[in-house]
């Protein structure tokens, strides 16, 4: 927040924007820094990526409805520009053999841990059959098995396409989820924060994923889970279907995304497509003003009623008073 401070309070940043005539501004949903500098500049804005649940701002501001009943209350770094060092990984990749490799990054925000905790995941994976690529960047754990590599930066996105991959350990944000999902990859989730618990736990409904705890789980736990996801052919027939679904789409992902960025730019904003919501008072939005009129309707009909009532009361009595003189 205090980065967007900065950046929409930065006069001269902002004169320089406004004069280099954008026409569309693209932005991730995890703040309001995109909305505030579209306001500012004046340019349409399109979201790309979907969040969390506590931090669906990107559903709010767009005034869309968030019915529970069909809407549930990031993080990779990709790139298939290998260097040398990166092509020696496929050497080590080549080398597990029938038993394939087990690919493992808790994201990029995460590049440490306390060494105990360190020390039960690598005693954990220095006991399967796999090759571990693991990304981390602390201090060498105790405990690492020769089968286990640990890497400053995996290009995951490779090796969870890679034929030989059996397993993904991961924390559950939305690109890895993503890319498990395309490549057909069973998953071992260890969420974190944010939006990750709740990825993990819709993967886990689906017969796709192991979750774990973080803090409390032991060596035994994370070994369990991940000869659970590797061995039980379910899970992978699982996660095959959700692939099979992913992939049966009329048009690449890509040129989806840039069919509908265009189309943003083309019709100017796209505000044809803009919830009703958008013109409507907070009454209105909240349907008060219908409310406030189907309850004049009711107490109009009410004293209608009573009046009537009280009208046909008093002369029945009228005339029964006069029956009896």
């Amino acid at each position: 927040m205090k980065m967007c401070k900065e950046a929409v309070s930065n006069k001269k940043l902002i004169t320089k924007l406004q004069e280099s005539s954008f026409d569309i501004l693209l932005a991730d949903a995890i703040g309001p820094c995109g909305e505030l500098l579209a306001e500012i500049l004046k340019v349409p804005l399109v979201y790309s990526l979907r969040f969390s649940p506590g931090f669906s701002i990107e559903k709010y501001s767009g005034g869309l409805s968030l019915p529970p009943s069909y809407v549930p209350v990031i993080m990779s770094e990709l790139s298939d520009q290998m260097t040398f060092v990166e092509r020696e990984m496929e050497e080590f990749v080549q080398s597990s053999g029938e038993n394939g490799i087990v690919v493992f990054t808790l994201g990029s925000m995460i590049t440490n841990m306390t060494e105990e905790r360190a020390n039960t995941i690598a005693s954990a994976l220095a006991q399967i059959p796999q090759k571990v690529l693991w990304r981390y960047s602390g201090k060498k754990p105790d405990t690492l098995g020769p089968n286990t590599r640990l890497y400053d930066w995996i290009p995951q996105n490779d090796l969870l396409g890679h034929p030989k991959t059996k397993a993904f350990i991961t924390h559950g944000g939305t690109n890895g989820i993503y890319e498990a999902i395309y490549h057909g990859i069973p998953m071992v989730g260890i969420p974190l924060f944010a939006d990750q618990p709740d990825n993990i736990a819709h993967m886990k409904a689906k017969g796709t994923a192991v979750s774990l705890d973080f803090e409390k789980m032991s060596t035994r736990d994370l070994l369990n889970a991940l000869n659970e996801v590797i061995n039980n052919p379910s899970y992978k027939e699982n996660v095959m279907w959700l692939s099979t679904i992913q992939h049966d789409q009329p048009m690449k992902p890509l040129d989806r995304a840039v069919f509908w960025i265009e189309f943003v730019m083309r019709h100017k904003g796209a505000k044809h497509l803009r919830p009703a919501a958008h013109d409507f008072t907070w009454y209105q939005y909240h349907s008060l003003d219908v409310i406030g009129f189907l309850l004049a309707c009711v107490a109009t009909a009410a004293f209608v009623i009573t009046k009537c009532y009280l009208f046909c009361y008093r002369k029945f009595l009228k005339t029964g008073k006069k029956k009896r003189e």
